[in-house]
This record gives structure tokens, C-alpha cells and sequence, in this order.
């Protein structure tokens, strides 16, 4: 195939992956602002109320290795069902688990309901399977940038469902389902082929210990993970600190959309950063905008707080979280794929998982207030920026070979 037949074959799957972003990706976003919500309700203590979210992410976690090798073994298409399958079955589970009063059955739904999670997590891996070496960057980029669709649909749909049934949030697990079924025919149209069984004798590449002690590899991981675990300990709590803060569940969707928003705009032109400036940087510049979000958290609990402080978190975020993304991308060959994809997400994801389960205790449990638990989210924050910042620059003063060698 000649490079303009590749770059044709890899926009084109680039254009499915951006509206599976788009659709599949708003249930994420409806599903982080009700779940919190829906968990103080039902939860017998609310240090538990983030609990629903905190099993979503244990699921996207536990998820993250099978998915990567039923992608390896049979395609992106057929992870990608399975993925659409289980946000429609876990959206069900937890819908009935609303309807029968049942904290557990709400749980178990969010478990599985991380299958989607996770392998939505795929989407910006599988944009440059096809890609040009110089179109991948900006290959992630827009996959990333479909989410910008999915935060105006995935909240104003929750606002226009959270009421439309007699039990609180059932509507929105509900409409979650319909997502799934129309999702996922967009799959059907993916050009992605199957990844060819090794051959007999074939190199297989590195084992995981060694792509994990490699410099840049290592960096990358920590600062994705870093990046999506502080989003995630912030935004999880963010409908709880609104709500606690006298706004109501409306005032808490628009706060999330603000926030989806500015996680996912930014990608039509991070790529394009990421090119001129250095990956480095980019993340760099991410990890600072985190720490900004804190400082206007910490400043006051207005609603126009709120607004600036997740608005800062997703640019963040997507610099942080793009920026590692191509990182991890481009330091690993095509045989290693599979085992470091996974690895990866399992990492991130497993992190993630932990910092829903501080969200909800910090935010309920910390303090007397939620003006003093939203305090106690966002200082939580300062450790782990210290701990990326300090890898990116043991990482910027290694030498280049050492950088990308095994260590």
C-alpha cells in the first residue's frame, strides 16, 4: 500500500473512532455526573457515594488486558463490540439495580459498565494502527477531539432524562443503553486490519519488565497516569462539591459540560503543539495547568470557581494525557503493541480506580462541610504533580539512547 493509500485508510478510520468518540463517549460524562449522585442516595454511608464511579474504572481496569489481547488476537472491531456490549449491559444492570432499590446491583453495573471505559481507552491506540509515522499525533488528537461532541450530548441528555422516570437517574441508565445499540454500528465501518499471528521463531519484542524499566516508557505511563487519576479525583467529586455548595443538579451537569468540553477542544491543535514544541513540553505544560485548577479550587467554592477550576482541569488533562499517549506511542514496535497497551491502561486505570475511591471519602469524609472535603480533594492533588514533574525531568536530563533503552 503507498503512503497516500495509508493515509486515505487511516483518515477514514480516524473519522469512524472521532464519532464513536463522540456518541459512545457521552455516556461517560452523563453516566461521572449522576453515579456520585445516585450512590449518596442509596449508599448507607456516603463515605461511599462515589463508589458506583470508583467500580467503573476497577472494571475499565480489570478490562484493560483482555480487551488488549481480544484486539490483538481478533482486531479493533471485535473489542470494540464487546466494549459497546458492555456499557449496554452494565447501563441495564444498574438501571434495575435503581429500580429495586439495590446498592449492589447498582455496583455490579458500574463493574461492567467499565468493559465501555476501557475500551474506549482503545480508541486512541487504534488511530494509529493505519497512521503515517508524522500523522499520528495528530491521528490521537482528533480521536481525542470526538469528546468535544460527546460533552454537549452526554450532559444535556442526562439533564433532559434524569427526571423522565419516577425513579431518580433511572432515565439517564436508560438512554446510556439506547447510546450503546447506536454506537456501536459505527464499528462496521472500521479499516483496521488484523494484527498477523507471529510467526514461528518471529521476535515477539520485549517482555512487559523490560518496556516498563525503559526511561521513556516508564515516564510516559507515570505521567498518563498521573494526569487521568487527579482528573478523575477532582471530577468525581465535582457534582457532590456543587450540589454541597447550595447549586443544584443542573448547575452540576453545566459545571460537567464545561469540563468535557475543555477536556476535548484542545485536541484540534494539541497535535499540531506536540509537533512544534516536543512531547515534553506539552506534558509539561499539562501538568501546570493542573496544578493552576487547584490553586482556583482552593480560592473559593462561587460557582464561577467551579467553572474555571474544571475547565483548567480538562486542558490539563489533555495535555498531560495526549501528550504521554503519543509518548508511550512512538516507544514500542508493532510486536509489543498488545502487551504494552495493556499494561499501560491496566496501570492508569488501576490508579484511577484509587483515586475515585480518595474522591468520595476526601469529599464526604475529611471534614464537617463540603467546603472542607472540596479542600481536601484538591491539596490531594499537589504529591502526585510533585511525582510527575520530577519523571519528566529525570527524563528531559537522560541521554537520548538511555531514554528509549531498557533500563
Amino acid at each position: 500500500m503507498t503512503e497516500v493509500q495509508s493515509l486515505s485508510r487511516a483518515r477514514k478510520n480516524v473519522i469512524v473512532l472521532v464519532a464513536a468518540q463522540a456518541i459512545l463517549g457521552a455516556q461517560m460524562s452523563m453516566i461521572f455526573t449522576y453515579a456520585g449522585l445516585a450512590g449518596q442516595n442509596m449508599a448507607t454511608n456516603i463515605c461511599f457515594a462515589t463508589l458506583p464511579i470508583s467500580m467503573i474504572v476497577l472494571g475499565s481496569m480489570l478490562a484493560a488486558s483482555p480487551l488488549s489481547s481480544i484486539m490483538q488476537r481478533f482486531g479493533r472491531r471485535v473489542g470494540f463490540f464487546v466494549g459497546a456490549f458492555g456499557g449496554m449491559l452494565g447501563a441495564s444492570v444498574s438501571a434495575y439495580g435503581l429500580y429495586a432499590g439495590s446498592f449492589a446491583l447498582l455496583l455490579l453495573g458500574s463493574l461492567i459498565t467499565g468493559v465501555y471505559m476501557s475500551s474506549q481507552g482503545f480508541f486512541r491506540f487504534a488511530a494509529v494502527d493505519t497512521a503515517p509515522e508524522h500523522f499520528r499525533a495528530k491521528a490521537i488528537s482528533w480521536v481525542m477531539a470526538g469528546g468535544l461532541i460527546s460533552a454537549f450530548i452526554g450532559p444535556q441528555l442526562g439533564k433532559m432524562t434524569v427526571d423522565s422516570t419516577a425513579i431518580p437517574f433511572m432515565g439517564v441508565y436508560l438512554s446510556v443503553v439506547v447510546l450503546n445499540l447506536i454506537g456501536s454500528l459505527l464499528f462496521l465501518f472500521l479499516d483496521i486490519p488484523k494484527p498477523p499471528a507471529p510467526a514461528e521463531g518471529a521476535v515477539r519484542g520485549r517482555t512487559r519488565w523490560e518496556m516498563i524499566k525503559t526511561p521513556r516508557i516508564l515516564v510516559a505511563v507515570i505521567c498518563g497516569m498521573v494526569s487521568y487519576a487527579l482528573m478523575n479525583l477532582v471530577m468525581t467529586s465535582t457534582p457532590l462539591a456543587v450540589v454541597g455548595c447550595g447549586f443544584g443538579n443542573d448547575a452540576a451537569a453545566d459545571v460537567v459540560t464545561g469540563h468535557v468540553v475543555a477536556m476535548f477542544a484542545p485536541s484540534f491543535f494539541t497535535g499540531h503543539l506536540i509537533a512544534r514544541f516536543g512531547v515534553e513540553k506539552i506534558v509539561a505544560t499539562g501538568l501546570a495547568i493542573l496544578a493552576m485548577a487547584g490553586v482556583v479550587a482552593l480560592s473559593g467554592v462561587e460557582l464561577s470557581n467551579f467553572f474555571i477550576a474544571l475547565i483548567l482541569l480538562g486542558i490539563g488533562w489533555n495535555f498531560g494525557f495526549i501528550g504521554a499517549t503519543t509518548m508511550l506511542a512512538t516507544a514500542h514496535t508493532p510486536e509489543e503493541r498488545g502487551r504494552m497497551q495493556g499494561l499501560n491502561d491496566m496501570i492508569v486505570f488501576g490508579f484511577v480506580t484509587l483515586a475515585s475511591l480518595a474522591s468520595g471519602s476526601l469529599m464526604n469524609c475529611s471534614g464537617g462541610t463540603a467546603v472542607e472535603g472540596w479542600t481536601s480533594v484538591n491539596i490531594a492533588m499537589i504529591p502526585f504533580l510533585a511525582l510527575a514533574g520530577s519523571a519528566l525531568i529525570w527524563l528531559v536530563m537522560q541521554p537520548k539512547d538511555a531514554s528509549v533503552e531498557a533500563g
